[in-house]
């Protein structure tokens, strides 16, 4: 069900050992699953905040425990701990914890918000941005707003035709084009400060 690689356990041992608590151990579960916003967050837990529903997953030197309303959500799943050089990231791929992509017989828009929502958005939010969708229309031109880190960034145009277009032409064949709405000269707090060009022509 769950995979957690040795540095993932090397990393949760660390922690418990900071907390010099007799038998803790990690609780996993899912918040707002089935949704765009589903995340999943980890916490300690203690053999008496157990409520008996929990799966456990014997690890070397501890237990992680998933809370029973969110097996269902992370069959499968996997745990890993990246090192960089500031430490290290925690990285938790779950891909089912936001529900399945809608059908064939879902709606164009339904199936780009989707998108959107659950593989653009994780995306660019390593650099502080958002993308909303404002409109599809009937010869499915996706337009879509950039607010946060991407909102005057100068990198928006390699984000927009390298990234988010081509997955969402991947993922949506009915997607013809992909254009930016937003007024990027207005942006106050851009991930990349580059000479964005203003207005796009979607606008």
């Amino acid at each position: 069900m769950i995979d957690i690689t040795e540095r993932a356990q090397g990393h949760f041992r660390r922690l418990i050992a900071q907390q010099d608590i007799e038998g803790l151990g990690i609780r996993l579960r899912v918040v707002d699953a089935g949704s765009p916003s589903a995340t999943c967050d980890l916490e300690f837990c203690e053999p008496s905040e157990l409520t008996g529903d929990e799966w456990t997953v014997e690890c070397e030197g501890f237990h992680l425990y998933v809370e029973g309303e969110s097996v269902r959500w992370l069959d499968p799943a996997s745990i890993d701990f990246e090192t960089n050089a500031t430490g290290g990231q925690l990285n938790i791929r779950a891909p089912r914890i936001k529900g399945e992509m809608p059908g064939e017989g879902a709606g164009l828009v339904e199936r780009v918000q989707y998108v959107v929502a659950t593989e653009i958005n994780p995306m660019v939010a390593s650099h502080g941005g958002r993308i909303s969708l404002k409109e599809v229309t009937a010869e499915g031109v996706v337009v879509l707003q950039f607010g946060g880190g991407c909102h005057g960034c100068g990198m928006v145009d390699v984000t927009l035709k390298q990234g988010v277009e081509k997955t969402l032409r991947e993922r949506v064949p009915e997607v013809t084009e992909v254009r930016d709405a937003t007024d990027h000269a207005s942006g106050e707090n851009p991930y990349y400060a580059g000479s964005a060009k203003g207005a796009s022509a979607a606008v």
